[in-house]
């Protein structure tokens, strides 16, 4: 991923160096067990043990690699430059190139998975606060972009709030599934290495031992991780298009926070853009885009082939390095995001009380009108507010047939806003828990 949307910790997990670490921890742990067990004598197993330190030089196993043609099989020679060839001849024993690279990928993977947890809890606490900031500023509802009921700002917090509760949990649960490990040997027999070797690295690097592998860990599990975090991607999305279509000029009704110094245009010095919602819906089309490949890596031929490898070397830190960014990123929107509540109540009364139609509509049918009969009273006076501007209580108030089955005041009634926030607490107790309200 290019650094512009990449984020040092999350990067750090996918540097050459980490890897070769992760190899490093795999293979010592192994040889551990196997000297536990008695297959290779202790000495071997405590001198590989003396690269604990070592900073391991990726442009030598580069170098290595170039005539080898092996990734794994390049690290080890080189590992064998620090520790001795001799000391180091039972290093990979009964091992599989897979044993390694699949288990270093789910520990990769796992790392990635508990920051975007962490940038997840993050977005909730903002949400969490923005909505309570707002839990009673009124705004309009809209469907199909066009104004419908009032609702309150409170409420869209809260709304994007349990999505992103949800995407909490897929997170927790995507990376509970990919935190096996497999050391179970060249078609996952173990014919030539013990399971307990297997339990042991597991254990020592917070894994769990697969329970059944091939060549390779099954790559359901990353199929399952991957569309995850493109759920996660898309939610982010849905907040995004939220916010930038507040932000239109005329809406209005939020925006996102613009800097002292900040540029909107190179040609027009008035212009204020929602980049940053913008750049996010661009980044979740990335991410989505990841999900693909790793729904095609699950069908590989027999015990295995590497089919799978050269997209899982750029979907993995792809997908986990954009996502951190792009909840990073809408973190800071929601933190900062500008509301306008006065906009707000002035794009509500654009059409002087349209938006109470429902309440009118209920009342006439409560008081004998047929549903019927009633649309057509409502609409032909909702038409008048569209077309001229009336306003809708006006119209109402002068129509005979309605004033014929509803008083004024039970008209002047169905104006109330408060009607329709009347069980906002309810919402919040449902989104938070009671005790939050």
């Amino acid at each position: 991923m290019i650094p512009r949307y990449s984020r040092p910790e999350m990067t750090a997990i996918w540097e050459p160096a980490t890897k070769f670490r992760i190899w490093y921890e795999i293979e010592a742990h192994a040889c551990d067990a196997m000297a536990d067990l008695g297959v290779i004598p202790r000495e071997n197993a405590e001198a590989v043990w003396t690269a604990k330190d070592v900073e391991f030089d990726v442009a030598r196993i580069d170098e290595i690699e170039a005539e080898t043609r092996h990734d794994v099989i390049a690290f080890l020679t080189h590992l064998a430059e620090h520790v001795g060839s001799d000391e180091a001849r039972f290093v990979h024993q009964g091992m599989t190139s897979s044993d390694v690279l699949d288990t270093c990928f789910n520990i990769q993977l796992t790392r990635a998975a508990d920051i975007l947890i962490a940038d997840m809890e993050a977005l909730l606490a903002a949400l969490k606060r923005r909505a309570y900031e707002h839990k009673d500023t009124i705004r309009i509802g809209r469907s199909h972009g066009i104004h419908a009921e009032p609702t309150t700002m409170g409420l869209t917090f809260a709304r994007f709030y349990a999505e992103m509760d949800r995407n909490l949990a897929r997170l927790r649960t995507a990376r509970a599934e990919i935190a096996t490990g497999a050391i179970s040997g060249a078609v996952g027999t173990f014919a030539n290495i013990d399971p307990a070797v297997e339990e042991h690295v597991c254990a020592q690097l917070g894994l769990s031992p697969e329970p059944i592998s091939t060549q390779v860990i099954p790559r359901d599990r990353h199929a399952a991780f991957f569309a995850a975090l493109g759920v996660v991607a898309s939610s982010v999305e849905n907040v995004a298009v939220e916010i930038r279509h507040m932000q239109r000029t005329e809406v209005l009704e939020a925006a996102e926070f613009f800097s002292m110094g900040q540029k909107g245009s190179s040609a027009m010095p008035h212009k204020k853009n929602p980049v940053l919602t913008e750049n996010l819906t661009g980044l979740a089309r990335m991410v989505r885009s990841m999900v693909i490949p790793a729904m095609e890596n699950v069908a590989l031929w027999h015990e295995r082939d590497i089919s799978h490898s050269s997209a899982e070397r750029m979907i993995g830190p792809d997908a986990t390095v954009t996502l951190d960014f792009a909840l990073a990123r809408l973190t800071g929107v929601i933190d900062k995001l500008i509301v306008y509540p006065e906009n707000m109540m002035r794009n509500m009364d654009r059409f002087p009380g349209l938006v109470m139609s429902q309440r009118v509509l209920l009342a006439l049918t409560q008081a004998g009108v047929s549903r019927e009969d009633a649309y057509r009273l409502v609409q032909r006076n909702a038409l008048k507010v569209w077309e001229t501007g009336a306003d809708f209580k006006t119209e109402l108030l002068n129509d005979a047939e309605v004033t014929a089955a509803l008083g004024p005041a039970q008209i002047e009634e169905k104006f109330d806003l408060g009607y329709h926030t009347k069980h906002v607490d309810t919402i919040f107790g449902r989104v938070f828990g009671d005790a939050a309200c």
